[in-house]
C-alpha cells in the first residue's frame, strides 16, 4: 500500500510540473523586460556580446577535435576569460520558446551551444548548453524531451528542467546520470519570476554549479572531443546570406549574416502563418539579460529521424549520422551530422573526417527527415517535416 501511495504521488507531481506553480517562491530581481521591435530588418550587432575573447593568431590547422589547450573551451574552440570554469561539468537548462510573450528569454546570448527542436502542437524548445560563459539568469524554464535525454548524455551536463511527462520522467530517473538532474524543490537554486501575472522559472549558471558541488554530483573536467574549429572558412561553400527554419505556422525564424561582425542574427516569428500567400512577420530576438541581440557564428541544420513515441510525443534520435547543413562566414555546407552513444555532436565530410566549425557560438536547428530545401540566390529556406 505505501509503494502503491508513493507511486501516486510522484506521478502527481510530474504531471504538475509541466505547468506554472500555484505557490510561487519570492521573487527575485531581474532586469526589466525587452519588448522586440517588430522589424524585416536586423539590428547591427554591438561589439561584444560574450565574456570569451578570440584566440590571437589563430593556428591555420585549427582546434580539435581532441586535444584542446587547457583555457579552450571545446565546444567553442575560444579561449576562455576564467579557465578554472572549463574545471566542471557543462550545464543543460530547457527554456521555453512559447507563448511570444515569454519573449525574449534570459541567457540565451550566453550558451556555447543551443538546440532547437520541434516538440508538439507546432511549438519548438530550447536547448542550451552553457559551460565556458556563466549566466546570471536562465529562463523562463520548461520542462524537458526524449531529445534532452542524448544530449545530457552526450555533453556530461547537469540537466536542470521543470520536471517532465511521466514516460520521458521514467527514462531520466532510469539513467545513469539521474544524481545530475536538478528539479524545482525545497532547497534547490531555481526561483520564481512573475512579472505581469507570468509565474516564471529561472536559474543562474553560477547557483547551479554551487548546488551541484554541495549535493556531491561529481564534477571536474570531462571529455567533450569531438568538434573541430578553423578560423578560416572551408573552400566549396555557396553563398547564404538568410536562411529561413520553418517549424510550423507558429514557429518559423530567420538568421541573417551580417558581415560587419561575421555572424548571424537570429529574427523570430511575431504573427501564426498558416495559410498559403500570407507574409511571415519577424523580430530581432534578444537576450532579456543584458540586451544583446542573439547572434550565432554557426548555424548548423541537422536532419534527424523524429520517432512518435505516442500521439503527440516525439522521440528526437539524435544518434548516428546524417545530412546537415552549416552556415558559416556568409555561406552553406551540405555536410554531415555524426554523434556517438556518448558523445558531442559533430559535423564531418563524406569521408567521414571532421569539418570545421568557425570559433564560436552554435545554433544547431533539429530538423525532421524529410524536411525541404529551397534556394534562391543567396537565400535558403528549410522547411521542417517528419519523420
Amino acid at each position: 500500500m505505501k509503494k502503491l501511495t508513493f507511486s501516486v504521488i510522484l506521478i502527481a507531481l510530474v504531471l504538475a510540473a509541466c505547468g506554472p506553480s500555484t505557490t510561487p517562491a519570492p521573487t527575485p530581481t531581474l532586469p526589466p523586460a525587452v519588448t522586440p521591435t517588430n522589424t524585416d530588418t536586423p539590428v547591427p550587432l554591438p561589439t561584444e556580446t560574450v565574456t570569451v575573447t578570440s584566440t590571437p593568431a589563430y593556428p591555420p590547422e585549427g582546434l580539435g577535435p581532441t586535444n584542446f589547450p587547457t583555457d579552450v573551451d571545446p565546444l567553442t574552440g575560444l579561449k576562455v576569460a576564467n579557465p578554472a570554469l572549463l574545471d566542471r561539468r557543462p550545464m543543460l537548462i530547457k527554456v521555453q520558446n512559447l507563448p511570444r510573450n515569454s519573449r525574449p528569454q534570459w541567457g540565451l546570448s550566453m550558451a556555447d551551444l543551443v538546440f532547437e527542436y520541434y516538440t508538439e502542437e507546432g511549438g519548438t524548445r530550447f536547448s542550451p548548453i552553457f559551460y565556458g560563459s556563466d549566466a546570471e539568469t536562465v529562463g523562463p524554464i520548461r520542462s524537458g524531451r526524449f531529445i534532452d535525454d542524448y544530449l545530457v548524455r552526450g555533453y556530461k551536463a547537469v540537466f536542470a528542467f521543470g520536471y517532465a511527462y511521466v514516460a520521458e520522467w521514467t527514462r531520466f530517473v532510469n539513467s545513469d546520470y539521474a544524481n545530475r538532474l536538478v528539479v524545482e524543490r525545497s532547497g534547490s537554486p531555481f526561483k520564481r519570476y512573475d512579472p505581469n501575472g507570468f509565474d516564471y522559472l529561472t536559474i543562474g549558471t553560477t547557483d547551479l554549479t554551487t548546488y551541484a558541488t554541495q549535493k556531491g554530483m561529481e564534477t571536474g573536467r570531462q571529455d567533450l572531443s569531438g568538434m573541430l574549429f578553423k578560423m578560416e572558412a572551408p573552400a566549396g561553400g555557396g553563398a547564404a546570406t538568410v536562411a529561413y527554419v520553418r517549424y510550423s505556422g507558429s514557429i518559423y525564424n530567420r538568421w541573417d549574416y551580417d558581415a560587419a561582425s561575421g555572424k548571424y542574427l537570429r529574427s523570430s516569428d511575431t504573427v501564426d502563418v498558416f495559410t498559403a500567400g500570407e507574409t511571415e512577420k519577424y523580430a530581432q530576438l534578444t537576450d532579456r539579460l543584458n540586451n544583446q541581440p542573439i547572434s550565432a557564428d554557426n548555424v548548423a541544420i541537422i536532419l534527424v529521424n523524429y520517432q512518435e513515441y505516442s500521439p503527440g510525443i516525439w522521440d528526437v534520435q539524435l544518434t548516428g549520422t546524417g545530412k546537415a547543413y552549416l552556415l558559416r562566414d556568409g555561406q552553406v555546407y551540405p555536410v554531415q551530422w555524426q554523434r556517438s552513444n556518448a558523445g558531442v555532436v559533430t559535423l564531418v565530410n563524406p569521408d567521414g573526417t571532421p569539418f570545421a566549425f568557425k570559433p564560436g557560438n552554435t545554433w544547431f536547428e533539429v530538423m525532421g527527415l524529410n524536411t525541404t530545401v529551397e534556394q534562391s540566390g543567396q537565400t535558403w529556406r528549410f522547411n521542417h517535416k517528419m519523420p
